[in-house]
């Protein structure tokens, strides 16, 4: 069965190539599954068939690809183990670790959560979002740790996904950051698109891009002689935006520690505790937890809510903070 997908090119989007572009607005299609498409004459730009994955795409182009399912790569299951937090008939609950990827992409084939849940599961899992994606209804950041639901039939799936349509899914993510953002409660919102020198970032703009909306509250300020100003921070998102908070923290003057991405290059400090140095040194990634996942369950008609633990190493740097506030 094949699957055919229009597309009407935004200013935004302008002079970008077919495939980057393609990749990012269909999230299961990697680059070398488009260029197989492009080869076997299955994407037009205006009506024309389209030979090159480098073709620049123009404002109001109007894109039609058919994706063949006998090209889809193949899901490898691989025997992962899964720190599962629920599981019913419907739904799971996953504690998704830091540095895992949730589906296969460029890169990323066979350590997903995705790979995991295929050799658990087998076929026992939604397909709604094709063979690559069993189960997934939603993503977080590989280098992000916490809570993800999983749908384990098309009808919970169909259910979920709705509620992450309608923003009606509450989610709340735990962070340390650097400094103190001011005020120490509040909504950041801001139409957030890809970053014009860098397409693997996301940025904040005034015109262009996609509505986002984060709430904060701050938990508590760390002050220090020998450390920087440190907050624990509370997000909520209203919405859910690639790379959503580190965006918005960005915005704010700030960003998460270990994020190598949206922080501060090469950060130097004039004097600072060697031991809480030596635990920055060796974070692998940002200090960011997915910790509550709220909804409505598909078939039950209520409201259940699940929480996770930190993960060791934001554990282990917040448990240093606070012994030495004691």
């Amino acid at each position: 069965m094949n699957n055919t997908i229009k597309f009407l090119v935004n200013k935004n989007d302008n002079n970008l190539r077919i495939d980057i572009f393609l990749s990012d607005k269909i999230k299961f299609l990697t680059r070398s599954f488009i260029k197989k498409l492009i080869e076997a004459k299955q994407l037009k730009i205006n009506n024309k068939i389209i030979t090159s994955a480098s073709t620049k795409v123009k404002t109001s182009d109007k894109i039609i690809i058919n994706i063949i399912n006998k090209f889809e790569e193949k899901l490898v299951p691989k025997k992962i183990n899964l720190d599962i937090v629920y599981e019913d008939k419907d739904i799971l609950l996953i504690n998704k670790p830091k540095g895992m990827v949730v589906h296969p992409g460029a890169g990323n084939f066979e350590n997903t959560l995705a790979n995991a849940l295929a050799y658990k599961y087998k076929s026992n899992l939604s397909d709604v979002n094709g063979k690559l994606r069993p189960g997934i209804v939603h993503r977080i950041d590989k280098n992000t740790s916490g809570l993800l639901v999983v749908a384990k039939n098309n009808l919970a799936h169909s259910n979920l996904g709705n509620q992450f349509n309608k923003h009606s899914i509450k989610r709340k993510y735990q962070c340390l950051i650097w400094g103190v953002i001011r005020p120490l409660k509040g909504k950041i919102e801001t139409l957030i698109t890809r970053n014009k020198k860098n397409r693997q970032l996301m940025s904040t703009s005034e015109i262009f891009g996609k509505k986002a909306i984060t709430n904060y509250k701050t938990i508590k300020i760390y002050n220090f002689k020998d450390i920087p100003k440190i907050s624990l921070v509370e997000c909520e998102l209203e919405t859910g935006r690639t790379h959503q908070i580190r965006v918005h923290l960005k915005h704010m003057g700030s960003s998460i520690l270990g994020d190598r991405q949206y922080g501060k290059k090469n950060q130097k400090f004039k004097k600072i505790n060697k031991s809480f140095l030596d635990k920055l040194n060796s974070l692998e990634g940002q200090l960011l937890h997915a910790q509550t996942l709220e909804f409505n369950h598909p078939t039950k008609n209520e409201r259940v809510a699940y929480k996770s633990n930190l993960p060791k190493d934001f554990k282990n740097v917040l448990d240093f903070l606070e012994k030495l506030s004691t």
